[in-house]
């Protein structure tokens, strides 16, 4: 109930985007990973606010987010989003191509821990939502590629609740999760905050 309203007073998800995502949930396994009109529109307003030129998105998934904030984006800004998992291009690869802000996004089948850094490029902001077992690996390598006083969005941080009574004994990503989440407030190069929306959403700006 809380949730249809606050969708029901904020922006619309838009005609391309409910598409994508009634697409990602019919033809795709685990269509709830997709981040969906309420943390789209969040990670779009996050960008306008942080303005950032140039975007990393560790995980695309089926090219939600990615397109949510390239929506944002000043002219000439750029996310480069990277997919480890080569079976999703056929399905993914499209809908990218096919949106209104397909000029804004360079989209790569690969890892990003060890492809990223590759590219040479200083990012303003780093949204982190692949594999979770690779988190803290995905984190040094984020902070190693942002501006100082750039920012990092790392989802799924409260994972289902399963930080706050882990099962016993816990499974390996909830084990990264929970690692990530002590590693992260311990970290002094960084300020943080997470907020409870959906699966959890930690942000993180770099010193």
């Amino acid at each position: 109930m809380k949730e249809n309203y606050i969708l029901s007073h904020i922006d619309p998800e838009g005609d391309y985007l409910h598409r994508l995502w009634r697409a990602t949930n019919i033809h795709l396994l685990a269509g709830r990973m997709a981040s969906g009109h309420l943390q789209g529109r969040l990670l779009r307003m996050l960008v306008r606010m942080i303005r950032p030129e140039r975007i990393l998105e560790v995980g695309t998934f089926s090219g939600y987010s990615a397109i949510c904030m390239a929506e944002a984006l000043d002219p000439g800004g750029k996310v480069y989003t990277f997919e480890i998992d080569d079976e999703l291009e056929d399905f993914t690869r499209p809908w990218i191509e096919g949106s209104p802000v397909a000029d804004r996004i360079v989209f790569a089948i690969g890892d990003a821990i060890t492809q990223a850094p590759r590219l040479g490029i200083v990012f303003d902001l780093v949204f982190i939502d692949g594999d979770k077992r690779t988190y803290l690996p995905a984190y040094e390598m984020a902070l190693s590629v942002l501006r100082p006083e750039g920012f990092i969005l790392a989802d799924n941080t409260l994972w289902d609740g399963h930080v706050l009574a882990p099962p016993r004994p816990a499974d390996r990503q909830t084990q990264a999760i929970l690692q990530f989440n002590d590693f992260v407030a311990a970290d002094q190069r960084v300020e943080r905050v997470i907020l409870p929306l959906r699966d959890g959403l930690t942000l993180i700006r770099k010193r």
